[in-house]
């Protein structure tokens, strides 16, 4: 670092968004703040800020930057980054002297303790709080919050105190003393914590403003009573917090709360430079003046700063700093320090517009204002008009122009921002006209600002309407050329302005109209010296200054000197062979005017060279010269030369920048170096020797600043060499670096809208990397890589005239492709050093075409001459002689310099080649640029090797040729199995049937339907075809709706409908029901809905059956049907509610019913008013459909919902009947219902069914019937007689309480269940499945298994129908019982008993006869067939006998009886049953000998003469071995 009271400096900005990122020393000496990853140091004891110097050591971004405040260390400071590190540093030294990373997270918030000498507390995003001791090296962590340190401060006064701000909002103070730190917890803001102050004086005095905060109730004389003012005052202290939420509190330590809350004011903004549509973030920054405990500064909205009064009580007062206009911040301000001077304290302030200022806080008023840099100093230019002002292109999107000579502010700089929204690359001031500055962008745009004008702040520039496409590079004014040379006096500029660009294209743009279209002068170049060849891009310009001559540098290394005004070309330079950087011709007003012919020329090449060109201006010669050797050459840098300034006070000597950090001074005479100036951080990349002072020269450099130093205090002499240079490539590689990049790759753009609060200012550092890092080559780059230090589009967002805000780099992106590359040409040197190996994973090189070729073009280098030459012999040959081929012999790549035939067999050797190593598709290629298309296509489809792309090419060869390889490539198609790429292809050659059967054939239905109905007459049948086989298949793996779909596609609406109603459940079959009545097939609708309405039932939804059956009217009679089997089963749960809960409850009608009427009745009303059945025709028209419904009969296996249904159906019968008056009809009808109920074995139904139909019994039936028909009489007898059975049971299982006591003397043994005769059999077996029986049925019949006596007692305790009966009323019931003992009946089921006897033995003959001879084909045994034949007699009655003894059981078996005998029994049995007369048989009637049975076991209950009778019976017809058993004890 040069003496720096030597330097004047321009620094770096101080970074943004850190709570403590710059602070004053205690001896109010220095003052220094953190930019980017250095802490600049100022020296403001004097009237006027100094550089004082930088603290260099972190490889990343400072986050947090403090002074020692203890008297006797005031030199030592720490600065955190986030590198992960916290530094102590002596700044007497400017050197470290300590370091420690005890943080795992990025530390956010930083301060040395003002009253422990050697401690340091920080804090991180994690909320890890770590004390440090330098002196002992000691360390402590704190863990109050898991919460985001925002900023932490170390109270003045306790020296175990600190207060900690968090990002949402919370506030704590801890006590690092202690175990369990946090003293309070301090709620209140409700966004990020931006400063934390302590008040300067301690004690927490009262003042009149602070009451309304405070619950205690003041006396008269403003005390707290109870002593509590006294302790506060005396012990705690105030602190005062900002944060986002835009409110200032001020917190009682002692309390642990709030005393007073300031909301910040909308103050208006006077002069800010900020464009009012842009939003930015608000910073709210404290500063608390020492010794005042009632005053406090703080930040506002637009970097205003506040001056608030804490004794004013209501409306807060403030008053604002700064007077007059122009002395306020723009921009947020971040920071607030200060120092003591002699009486009066300085306050510094840093803000997002990068101006430090300082402030007295006794007038208010801003002493000095010193301007900081947010970029790169890419250009530097001193106005030739007004003396001393210096204009400086900033990479932070903005231009400074510091009057360099001002007398009482030596940092007078105003800056100018409007429309520049890119990086300053390059500047150029008018020879003539005042104020009046050109300049040009990273991103092409060239403007020119007025810079004089008054309201230059606010009138943005005149911009030129051709952007060039790359950076630009350099400026100059100039002479005009053509076309704007012509024209007479004062219709034309006397002074254009060129722009050179990374491009290779210099620009003449006409400064009175920069809207029309700039002329490029490569045009008036060709015209002028009639040049047919490409012309080099072009890299730097410079006009000497009389105007008559231009130099151009070249890419290539060239510098070219043309004339004025044609730009007739005099001589090229050939010096350089690497792309120019800077070009400077001498200044005219020297002692020696020859030396004006001087032009300095620097490039990627270290070296610079001067040129002398009298000899080239004072040359007769029409053709241009070439000149190579040079006038003089100044050699010692060792790196790239980025500018050159020749001195305006000496003669020949000049400065130089240069990459290697480094401002070199020469005499150009002596080719000696002068002096050689190493103040900055970074690589130079702009220079200018000032105008005013011969000793002074102003150097920019990518440090982000502007230094001001003098030749004669410099130590060195030449640029560093060896070691020196390698130190300072060490101190440049101390900028943070970013992994390597491919160098061609363009990289992200920056996001246009990135929030500014995730970085502060000068990260883009962070991104700024050296050049060949990044693999680029030294070439490629010009003046410098202008590596982003701002993301190129960040200013996208923002108006047109838009403020500094939206391109302040406070965000960082990766950097942009460089924007100086300007190489685009082959390389010329391989690169210095290689890129990262991972820059080449990323994308892999395509192969070659012509591999060959390339290969031997690689060849040694004498090779490759041999080549041109033997070429040029070739080619010379053939120009003698057309007819004659050129000889190439062995080097068959040459065919592609020489005639079409050599071409040809260099492409069939590279064919050949590719073949051979299995890469047909480059074969392919190459034949088709040769033009042979029709052999690749028939080998390709020998080899089932043809392509999308072959067959693109194929019509190439003709119509015929397309169409057969368009098949051959479907046929390919087929054999990989890409069945629906193959029909695309036939499609594309018309053959739509063929497509259509080859997606058929391999079950693509789908694609197939759709093409054949896009492509074919909808009535094709090769479309229902399609639709039908497709159902088919869905149909059989069980797709059931979409084959109906498919079916309806195909117009065969009823099979959509049957494959519908496959799967049968009630949504298929309604679905199904709907689908054909939509078609028209009103029968199948019917017969499906009447299907879905019986499906209904099972889960009793009786509504939705009623809904599906309403559609038809010829399911009318059903609808009669359901409507009276609701209403039964609602009367049968009525009756005996079942415990069991049904998992889906009943759907009933909400109908009102009759309940008065008899049931019959009800059902009628029913009909009439709800189903509308209103006449007699209606009724007799259901009755009529329903007659036709015939049901199977009931048996036990029967489901009991079916049988109820069934039973519903005939007693619907039965109603319509009774309603249309045809009593005969209707009791055959009930009787059929009652006998179902019977067959099914379910007797409790049947007892309900006829209290239900015939509560009154059969005797008014009786009287309305047809005495005449037989047939009427006796279903009435038969209906008479069930009756009667079910009144039998139920006086035999309900006895009376006081017969109990008779029947317990008595204790006969039960009937035994093997002694019941069939129908009991069955009941019992049948009665479990029965939903309808109530639990006393079931009781009972359970108890029949036990004797009488256990039944009776159980019977006690049930609800006994009968148990209020007397014996009289009981007696008389039994004598209406005896319908059931009739003789001619009890004969009739005799003989039936007969038949079925036979019957059943000669069926189990059968099935013997069957097994024996099973058996006899897998094993004859004798014996066997014997024992077969045996068991085989014995009939099944013998079975079952248990209870008796074995004795008795060998009696009964009876000797085999022969077939005859079992025909002869039958034949005689079936006589005596066409005996009987025919309507005893047409009706069923109840078992005689069972009723005669339950009459004997009622006993003395039973009348006398019944009793009789049934004995009578029984010993006339019990000839069958089970009535015998039953009624021994009876008959004995």
């Amino acid at each position: 670092m040069a003496a720096a009271g030597a330097v004047r400096v321009l620094p770096a900005s101080p970074n943004w968004y850190s709570s403590r990122c710059s602070d004053a020393s205690g001896d109010g000496r220095l003052f220094g703040f953190a930019a980017r990853h250095r802490v600049c140091l100022l020296d403001v004891s004097a009237a006027a800020p100094a550089f004082y110097g930088e603290l260099i050591g972190h490889t990343d971004r400072i986050s947090g930057f403090a002074f020692c405040r203890c008297p006797g260390q005031s030199s030592l400071c720490a600065s955190s980054s986030d590198d992960g590190s916290v530094r102590i540093w002596d700044t007497e030294a400017l050197a470290p002297v300590g370091e420690y990373s005890l943080h795992q997270n990025a530390i956010s918030a930083l301060h040395w303790s003002p009253l422990v000498k050697d401690l340091i507390v920080s804090g991180d995003e994690k909320g890890v709080i770590v004390c440090y001791w330098h002196n002992r090296s000691d360390s402590q962590q704190f863990f109050p919050e898991p919460r985001n340190v925002f900023c932490l401060t170390c109270s003045p006064h306790n020296e175990n105190l600190v207060a900690i701000g968090y990002k949402d909002g919370m506030v704590v103070i801890i006590d690092i003393s202690r175990k369990r730190e946090i003293i309070h917890r301090l709620r209140g803001h409700d966004d990020e914590i931006h400063c934390l102050v302590w008040c300067p004086v301690p004690g927490e005095e009262r003042l009149p403003a602070w009451q309304d905060e405070l619950q205690a109730v003041p006396s008269e004389d403003g005390r707290v009573p109870n002593g509590e003012q006294d302790t506060a005052t005396k012990k705690g202290c105030y602190l005062a917090s900002g944060s986002k939420d835009q409110t200032i509190r001020i917190w009682s330590c002692t309390r642990g709360r709030s005393v007073m809350t300031l909301k910040l004011p909308p103050t208006k903004r006077r002069g800010g430079a900020v464009d009012p549509a842009v939003k930015e973030r608000i910073w709210l920054t404290l500063h608390w003046p020492s010794g005042r405990s009632t005053e406090i500064v703080s930040s506002s909205f637009g970097g205003e700063l506040l001056l608030w009064d804490l004794t004013q009580s209501g409306k807060r007062k403030w008053t604002l700093l700064g007077s007059s206009e122009g002395q306020n911040h723009s921009r947020i301000v971040f920071n607030l320090s200060s120092v003591k001077h002699q009486d009066k304290e300085l306050l510094f302030s840093i803000s997002m517009d990068r101006d430090v200022k300082c402030w007295d806080l006794s007038t208010l008023e801003c002493s000095w204002t010193m301007p900081s840099l947010g970029g790169f100093v890419y250009s530097l230019a001193f106005s030739p008009v007004d003396t001393g002002c210096l204009a400086i292109g900033v990479g932070d999107s903005m231009i400074r122009v510091w009057n360099t000579l001002s007398m009482n502010n030596i940092y007078d700089v105003k800056t100018f921002w409007q429309s520049i929204k890119s990086k300053v690359t390059a500047l150029a001031w008018h020879p003539t006209k005042e104020g009046c500055l050109a300049f040009g962008t990273d991103d092409g745009k060239v403007g020119i600002f007025d810079t004089f004008s008054t309201s230059a702040k606010n009138k943005p520039p005149q911009i030129s309407s051709t952007y060039h496409k790359k950076t630009v590079y350099t400026l100059a004014w100039g002479p005009p050329t053509p076309p704007l040379s012509s024209g007479g006096e004062g219709e034309q500029p006397s002074v254009t302005l060129y722009s050179c660009a990374g491009e290779g294209i210099v620009f003449q743009h006409n400064p009175w109209k920069l809207n029309g279209e700039a002329n490029d002068i490569n045009k008036v170049i060709r015209d002028t010296n009639s040049i047919k060849h490409k012309l080099p891009a072009h890299t730097e310009i410079s006009w000497k200054p009389d105007g008559k001559l231009l130099a151009l540098g070249n890419e290539d290394g060239s510098i070219e000197i043309f004339q004025a005004p044609n730009l007739k070309l005099l001589c090229t330079i050939q010096q350089h062979h690497k792309l120019i950087n800077a070009i400077r011709w001498h200044h005219e007003h020297g002692s020696q005017p020859e030396l004006s012919c001087l032009i300095a020329s620097g490039s990627i090449n270290a070296t610079i060279y001067v040129h002398n060109l009298k000899s080239v201006i004072e040359s007769t010669s029409e053709s241009p010269l070439t000149i190579t050797e040079p006038f003089r050459t100044l050699a010692g840098h060792t790196a790239k030369i980025t500018s050159l300034s020749w001195s305006p006070h000496h003669e020949g000597r000049l400065v130089s920048a240069c990459y290697d950090g480094t401002a070199q001074v020469w005499d150009v005479m002596k080719e000696e170096p002068l002096c050689n100036y190493r103040g900055h951080e970074g690589r130079l990349l702009s220079v200018q020797w000032s105008p005013v002072d011969s000793d002074s020269v102003y150097t920019g450099a990518d440090d982000f600043s502007v230094h001001k130093w003098h030749i004669s205090k410099q130590e060195h002499t030449r640029p560093p060499q060896g070691k020196k240079s390698i130190e300072l490539e060490k101190k440049r590689s101390m900028q943070p670096k970013v992994k390597s990049k491919k160098k061609k790759k363009p990289t992200e753009k920056s996001p246009a809208k990135q929030d500014l609060s995730d970085t502060m200012n000068g990260d883009e550092s962070m991104k700024e990397i050296l050049l060949e890092e990044n693999g680029v080559l030294e070439h490629e780059g010009k003046k410098e890589a202008q590596e982003t230090e701002l993301p190129d589009k960040v200013s996208m967002t923002v108006s047109k005239d838009t403020s500094p805000s939206a391109y302040d780099h406070s965000s960082f992106s990766l950097p942009k492709p460089f924007v100086t590359q300007k190489a685009t040409t082959v390389k010329k040197d391989p690169p210095k050093e290689k890129p990262a190996p991972d820059a080449f994973l990323k994308k892999r090189k395509p192969r070659s075409m012509l591999p060959f070729s390339t290969f031997m073009d690689h060849r040694a280098k004498d090779e490759l001459y041999q080549d041109c030459l033997r070429l040029a012999t070739c080619l010379k040959t053939k120009g003698d002689n057309e007819d004659v081929s050129p000889d190439l012999k062995d080097r068959i790549h040459l065919g592609l310099f020489a005639d079409r035939a050599s071409l040809h067999e260099m492409i069939d050797v590279e064919g050949k080649n590719h073949l051979e190593n299995g890469h047909p598709e480059l074969f392919q290629q190459l034949m088709l640029w040769k033009g042979d298309m029709k052999g690749v296509l028939q080998a390709a489809a020998e080899r089932g090797e043809l392509t999308d792309q072959l067959v693109a090419m194929s019509p190439m060869v003709g119509y015929q040729a397309w169409v057969w390889t368009v098949e051959a490539f479907a046929k390919q198609l087929c054999f990989q199995e890409q069945y629906v790429k193959a029909a695309s292809h036939l499609l594309s050659i018309h053959k739509v049937y063929e497509a259509v059967e080859l997606l058929k054939v391999n079950h693509f239905y789908r694609e197939a339907i759709v093409i054949a109905k896009a492509r074919l007459r909808p009535e094709d049948p090769i479309l229902k075809d399609l639709y039908t086989s497709w159902a088919a298949l869905l149909e059989k793996d069980g797709h059931y709706s979409m084959a109906a779909k498919c079916y309806l596609g195909a117009s065969s609406p009823y099979d959509a409908v049957k494959v519908l109603a496959k799967k049968g459940d009630v949504t298929s079959l309604k679905t199904a029901a709907e689908l054909a009545l939509i078609s028209g097939e009103e029968e199948l609708s019917a017969t499906l809905s009447f299907r879905c309405a019986q499906d209904l039932l099972l889960p009793r939804n009786w509504v939705g059956a009623q809904e599906v059956l309403q559609q038809h009217k010829s399911l009318f009679g059903q609808r009669l049907v359901f409507c009276l089997n609701e209403l039964l089963c609602k009367c049968l749960s009525e009756r005996s509610p079942c415990d069991r809960k049904s998992p889906v409850p009943p759907c009933y009608h909400s109908w009102e019913l009759n309940r008065e009427a008899s049931f019959l009745d009800m059902v009628i009303e029913v009909w009439q008013n709800i189903l509308g059945m209103d006449t007699t025709e209606q009724a007799t028209c259901a009755r009529e459909q329903l007659c036709s419904v015939e049901h199977p009969p009931s048996t036990s296996n029967t489901h009991p919902k079916q049988v109820l249904f069934h039973i519903s159906h005939d007693l619907t019968l039965a109603a319509l009947s009774y309603h249309i008056g045809t009593w005969d009809e209707a009791v055959k009808s009930i009787l059929g219902a009652v006998t179902r109920s019977y067959d099914a074995g379910n007797f409790t139904l049947m007892q309900d069914i006829c209290s239900i139909i015939l509560p009154e019994g059969c005797d008014n039936l009786r009287h309305k019937l047809d005495s005449t028909n037989s047939q009427s009489m006796a279903a009435s007898r038969s209906l008479e007689a069930f009756v009667a059975y079910g009144l039998l049971y139920d006086l035999w299982w309900n006895p009376l309480k006081d017969f109990l006591v008779l029947q317990k003397a008595v204790s006969e043994p039960a009937l035994c269940p093997s002694e019941l005769t069939a129908p009991e059999k069955t009941y019992i077996s049948g009665q479990s499945s029965s939903e309808e029986i109530c639990d006393q049925t079931a009781v009972a019949m359970d108890e029949n298994l036990c004797n009488t006596t256990e039944v009776l007692q159980c019977e006690i305790k049930s609800d006994s129908r009968t148990s209020s009966v007397d014996l009289v009323d009981r007696q008389s019931k039994l004598s209406g019982c005896k319908v059931l003992l009739s003789e001619e009946i009890a004969a009739l089921q005799n003989t039936q008993r007969d038949i079925a006897k036979v019957q059943e033995i000669l069926a189990d003959m059968i099935h013997q006869h069957q097994q024996q001879r099973n058996s006899l084909q897998e094993n004859t045994n004798g014996s066997t067939q014997e024992t077969n034949l045996q068991q085989s007699t014995e009939t099944e009655s013998d079975k079952p006998c248990a209870d008796s003894s074995q004795v008795n059981c060998k009696e009964e078996v009876k000797e085999p009886i022969t077939l005859p005998e079992l025909t002869k029994q039958l034949l005689k049995a079936k006589q005596k049953l066409a005996e009987f007369p025919d309507n005893l048989k047409v009706f069923p009637f109840p078992d005689v000998l069972e009723c005669c049975l339950v009459l004997l076991h009622l006993g003395s209950e039973c009348p006398p003469e019944l009793q009789e009778q049934a004995l009578d019976l029984l010993r006339k017809h019990g000839s069958a071995d089970t009535h015998q058993k039953a009624g021994r004890r009876f008959l004995t």
